[in-house]
């Protein structure tokens, strides 16, 4: 496993970020994994040397922050991992139970805690923008949680360049915490975080660490042009469907193909080799509900692509509309 520096802090994170949306209850979801199902994949993880893992509060309601905080007390030491979760989506259906209000920071922040079964996290993440909220209360409320020793870091997810520029230059302005990571919408298939966000987050030092790297499994070829796919996921997920499903991403995920047959590796190895050679990206935020895509993962780190390579993958992408900001 490689290590890097989460953006400019001295947090040591793996250059695989395991996302455990996928772990939970059925329920929520039907692709979602079981704890007993689960359990295994954290575990192996951490034997292949990752230590940054990534939940929210709202993946299945709280029961992915539970299966994750049970199986990192029973597989590791607390100082050995990095935990991150998110806030922002509803919890409940009370005014109160959503959104990055103050008291909802608050709330959220001691219930992701007593899930997890621990302390503090390592990264405290807004999970979107609040457009209902003055960010100037939010960014006080997460410095307070910062203060509180209820989290070491702080981070943002995807959103506007001119937004998360605002957030930075309130935080520097009235001496809060400042964000140091974004999670944002970025791949082989949806790039347009290249225009503004990520020359941002270089010229700020910010760790990106995107979600989705994978397209959802359309860069593994699990797509269908005529829609759905072979999975479970791929034939319930209407989300990727909204986002996806351009001629021209069938086109670059054709080239991920054929790439991956002529190195002897998986599309989505070459997919996830590409996002790691991108000069801002610190740890794509892998899921994986079959222990081969864990492996395939971190093997991918050793995937070199040429200039020629990457340039066969790049040039057919045509523009999208902004994806992913809500």
């Amino acid at each position: 496993m490689k290590y890097i520096n989460l953006g400019r802090t001295g947090l040591q994170v793996s250059r695989i970020c395991l996302g455990t949306m996928t772990y939970g209850t059925p329920q929520w979801r039907e692709w979602v994994l079981a704890e007993e199902a689960s359990r295994p994949f954290i575990q192996r993880a951490l034997e292949l040397g990752i230590n940054f893992f990534d939940t929210a509060n709202v993946y299945s309601r709280g029961v992915s922050e539970e299966v994750l905080g049970r199986a990192l007390r029973d597989f590791a030491q607390r100082d050995e991992v990095v935990i991150a979760t998110k806030v922002f989506n509803p919890m409940g259906d009370k005014p109160n139970q959503r959104g990055l209000s103050r008291v909802h920071i608050m709330n959220s922040i001691d219930a992701s805690l007593r899930r997890l079964g621990t302390d503090y996290v390592d990264l405290y993440q807004i999970h979107r923008w609040d457009p209902e909220t003055p960010i100037e209360e939010t960014l006080e409320a997460l410095h307070d949680v910062v203060k509180a020793g209820k989290a070491r870091y702080l981070g943002a997810s995807s959103m506007y360049a001119w937004q998360f520029a605002k957030t930075l230059y309130l935080a520097d302005l009235h001496g809060w915490t400042r964000f140091v990571s974004m999670q944002n919408h970025y791949n082989l298939i949806y790039r347009e975080e290249e225009r503004e966000m990520l020359p941002l987050c270089l010229d700020q030092g910010i760790g990106v660490i995107p979600w989705s790297p994978l397209a959802r499994g359309f860069l593994a070829g699990n797509r269908a042009r005529g829609g759905g796919g072979e999975t479970i996921r791929s034939k319930t997920d209407d989300y990727a469907a909204e986002m996806y499903y351009q001629d021209s991403d069938f086109v670059v995920a054709d080239r991920a193909a054929q790439l991956a047959q002529q190195r002897d590796v998986t599309p989505a190895q070459i997919a996830l080799a590409w996002t790691l050679h991108q000069s801002a990206i610190t740890a794509p935020i892998i899921g994986a509900s079959k222990m081969n895509h864990l492996e395939e993962a971190v093997a991918a780190l050793e995937i070199e692509l040429s200039a020629d390579e990457r340039s066969f993958l790049e040039s057919p992408y045509q523009p999208h509309h902004v994806l992913g900001h809500i």
